[in-house]
C-alpha cells in the first residue's frame, strides 16, 4: 500500500488518540503508555506504523508499538548496523 492508506486498518483508528500520547512520566502516563502498546500487539499494520515513524522522526507518541525513547535507541542501533556495513564494505571483508 502506499502512502498512508494503512492508516484507515490501524488498530488505534478506533481508539481513543489521547491513550498513544502520553505526557509525563507517572503512573497514569505508565499505564496509557501500556494500554497503546497493547493495542498494538494485534495491529495489522504495525511495522507500517513503526516505519512511518522511523522515516519521519516522529518524536512524539506511540507508533508500532514503541515510544519514543524505544523508537530512539532502535534508530541508534540501526544507524551503527549500517556504518558498521558500510565499513566492512569498504574493506572488502566479508561478514
Amino acid at each position: 500500500m502506499k502512502g498512508s492508506d494503512w492508516r484507515g486498518r490501524a488498530a488505534c483508528s478506533r481508539l481513543e488518540p489521547d491513550i498513544f500520547y502520553p505526557v509525563g512520566d507517572g503512573a497514569y502516563a505508565r499505564e496509557m503508555t501500556e494500554i497503546a502498546k497493547q493495542a498494538c500487539l494485534s495491529c495489522p499494520v504495525r511495522a507500517e506504523c513503526l516505519r512511518q515513524a522511523l522515516e519521519t522522526g516522529e518524536q512524539y507518541g506511540i507508533w508500532g508499538g514503541m515510544t519514543p525513547e524505544e523508537r530512539r535507541d532502535l534508530a541508534r542501533r540501526n544507524m551503527r548496523r549500517r556504518r558498521i556495513d558500510a565499513a566492512v564494505r569498504m574493506r572488502g571483508l566479508a561478514r
